[in-house]
């Protein structure tokens, strides 16, 4: 008897079977002998995965497969072409035949609070029921009509061939000739239905697939598929048109709740909403109409988030405020449009560039749009601020290099950098100071007070004509926050009244205007100590480069811009230097608008030289000096009045002061009419009155040379 007791092996317990018959093992094969170079076989314990998990991982593998993904891609692509394209056409019939259309109009101009609107498509709408019933109407007694026209036709049809049928005969003599043309048209009506069952198959097998072709091809037209299937060139993001479609969904998507609801509302004719999108520069521009309950403040709050659903950068996205109420005006650049440089500057293009002061206006850039930003710079103090390194001092300079080409405008400039960014104007400023320390400042704030004595000269003497004197202190936050004081113990800097450079400023400011005296300021950085608040709000043109917060560009451009979509504060620093916000009346603004973005032409260092060089030719030579130099040798008045009439015999008092000035204004900026008569008269050579005006006769003046001559020689 064969012994079953189980025995453990291996730790596994087995049971003994029943011994093999004998006759069967002959049947069983031997085992394959093991090869030399076989590899070792895994340990008892560890086994081969089973099937089912070698499948599932498999399965894995191709799911994460590049073609599996781009195999399924496409499937889901060209489903998603169809199936939205049978919802187009399906939609589009059923407006064509309802009245479905009319009811979402009327439902988006309830929405955005438009009730004239809403009265017009109900007239439509009713108009167009009143259509489709006359029609059913007409078709109820379609019938009835149609089997009149048709026993007539048929018998006027009969007529026609019995009559051919008998002309046929008499023609032939032949009697059978009568059934002749009914017997062709049975004929043709015989292979009009054999050529009719022929092609009815093929066209049988053929329309189902036109049918889906069709509908494939309207979906692939508006991209039905969802997002993440369509080909990387027609995904909405980066570089993709805006489409109306676009805009309202990025507007449903702010997380306004109002707004969503509204929308929602107005099915998908939310485009109700929108303006026109126009093609505007290196974007586009669309107003778009708020419906009741959604303020334009809270949509300039989610800036960053519409330019998200946008698919835009935040840089790239300009919300401002139309005249139209409860409206926005949004401009969306193309993708990666503003990373790229504009044209060079005019200056450096056009080699005969001329300034006008007065009437003309200085090339300073491009807007958004595209259109050039020109700025009028007649009467007008202006103020640039900004972030370092971002391109303040270029911005400034370009429109001083515009100005310099009209000859009769006068440069007093203060660099408080001093690292030569202005060293061009030597030769076309009459006075240059640069240099950071106590010292410099104390020179640019002697050469601000200069101007205002200046102002004050040509204010108690408002007939004579002055040529424009521009007042330019770049850094000007290194003299707001000066601590230095002067010899008397009065401060240079700060925000008092006894600050003497606030103090100036703020003079040219109240009254340097109306006598062409007026002050251009770079800052950096602004607040409330290195740019006084009485100081930044008497500038006509506020400009702005990026700054850090919200509250600076208050500070620069005023909180009329800010709360009017003007933003230097969301301008990327680094990126977008050279880019300003401007505000003032010295730029041209759209309807409503207060503030306008430029991107301003660059003009580097030897490009600046250069036009510098040629304004040079078109202006009388200027000796430039600093703010503190004084002669040193005594002045001889008499010699530098005959020095300044030439070969005159005679010049106008006016003329000869205001050449005595250029000659050296240190000396003669204070002198008036009566300084002049004062000094000429004990000499034998005052004015005397020609024409009705003061004249300074050369005969005189040399008659007292000769004079003094003699008294020196005795």
């Amino acid at each position: 008897m064969t012994d079953t007791t189980p025995r453990p092996v291996n730790g596994h317990t087995l049971t003994k079977l029943h011994p093999v018959p004998p006759e069967l093992l002959d049947k069983v094969p031997a085992p394959a002998a093991p090869e030399e170079n076989q590899a070792e076989q895994p340990a008892q314990g560890l086994r081969k995965p089973r099937l089912h998990v070698r499948t599932g991982q498999a399965l894995k593998r191709a799911a994460k497969a590049d073609t599996t993904r781009t195999v399924g891609h496409l499937a889901v692509r060209h489903t998603g072409y169809l199936v939205g394209g049978a919802r187009i056409v399906t939609r589009r019939a059923w407006d064509g035949r309802s009245a479905a259309r009319y009811e979402r109009m009327i439902r988006a101009a309830e929405a955005a609070g438009n009730l004239e609107e809403a009265k017009e498509w109900e007239e439509r709408g009713q108009q167009f029921r009143a259509a489709r019933h006359r029609r059913r109407m007409e078709l109820l007694a379609s019938p009835q009509q149609l089997g009149k026209s048709a026993l007539a036709g048929t018998a006027v049809g009969a007529g026609v061939l019995l009559g051919t049928g008998v002309a046929l005969a008499i023609a032939n003599e032949d009697i059978g000739d009568v059934l002749v043309p009914a017997m062709l048209l049975i004929d043709a009506i015989r292979w009009a239905v054999v050529i009719g069952t022929v092609v009815w198959g093929v066209v049988s097998m053929l329309l189902p697939w036109a049918l889906l072709a069709g509908l494939w091809a309207v979906g692939q037209h508006q991209h039905t598929a969802p997002q993440w299937a369509l080909p990387a060139s027609l995904r909405t993001g980066d570089g993709a048109p805006i489409t109306p479609s676009i805009v309202v969904t990025a507007m449903r998507d702010l997380g306004i709740g109002p707004l969503k609801a509204a929308i929602k509302d107005m099915g998908d004719v939310g485009a109700q909403m929108l303006s026109p999108i126009v093609i505007a520069g290196c974007g586009v521009e669309v107003d778009v109409h708020l419906p009741s309950g959604v303020s334009t403040e809270e949509i300039q709050n989610r800036r960053k988030k519409l330019a998200e659903n946008l698919n835009r950068h935040e840089h790239e996205v300009f919300i401002s405020i139309p005249p139209a109420p409860r409206t926005v005006r949004l401009w969306i650049a193309d993708s990666g449009a503003l990373d790229e440089p504009i044209g060079p500057s005019p200056l450096v293009t056009d080699m005969d560039v001329r300034a006008d002061y007065k009437n003309g206006r200085a090339p300073w850039g491009q807007d958004l749009r595209g259109d050039a930003a020109l700025v009028s710079l007649y009467q007008r103090m202006l103020l640039i601020t900004g972030l370092s390194n971002q391109g303040k001092t270029a911005s400034l300079r370009a429109l001083a290099l515009w100005l310099a080409f009209d000859p009769r405008v006068e440069f007093r400039i203060g660099d408080l950098k001093g690292i030569g960014d202005w060293k061009m104007f030597d030769g076309l400023a009459t006075v240059l100071v640069e240099g950071p320390t106590d010292d410099h400042v104390l020179a640019v704030t002697e050469m601000v007070e200069e101007a205002v004595r200046e102002m004050n000269r040509r204010i108690l003497n408002p007939h004579e004509d002055y040529n424009p004197l521009v007042v330019i202190v770049d850094e000007a936050q290194v003299a707001y926050g000066s601590g230095a004081v002067d010899a008397n113990k009065n401060p240079l800097g700060g925000a008092k009244a006894t600050s003497r450079y606030f103090r100036a400023i703020k003079a040219i400011h109240d009254q340097g205007r109306a006598v062409d005296v007026t002050t251009w300021e770079g800052t950096q950085d602004p607040t409330n100590d290195n740019l006084p608040k009485r100081s930044r709000e008497g500038n006509h043109i506020r400009s702005s480069l990026v700054l850090g917060t919200e509250s600076q560009a208050r500070m620069a451009i005023g909180d009329a811009a800010v709360a009017g979509g003007a933003a230097p504060h969301k301008l990327r620093q680094g990126l977008d230097k050279g880019t300003v916000v401007v505000a003032g009346d010295g730029i041209q603004l759209g309807p409503g608008q207060t503030s306008v973005t430029v991107r301003t032409h660059y003009i580097d260092e030897d490009q600046a030289k250069e036009i510098a060089a040629r304004a040079k030719q078109v202006r009388s030579r200027v000796t430039t000096r600093a703010a503190a130099e004084k002669p040193t040798a005594p002045v001889d008045h008499l010699a530098d009045i005959i020095r300044v009439m030439g070969d005159e015999p005679k010049m106008r008092t006016q003329e000869v002061l205001q050449r005595l000035t250029e000659l050296n204004r240190a000396e003669y900026v204070e002198w008036t009419f009566a300084d002049l008569k004062q000094y000429l008269e004990p000499l034998g050579a005052e004015p005397y009155k020609t024409g009705g005006v003061m004249h300074v006769s050369a005969e005189r003046l040399i008659a007292a040379v000769v004079h003094r001559s003699d008294d020196a020689g005795e």
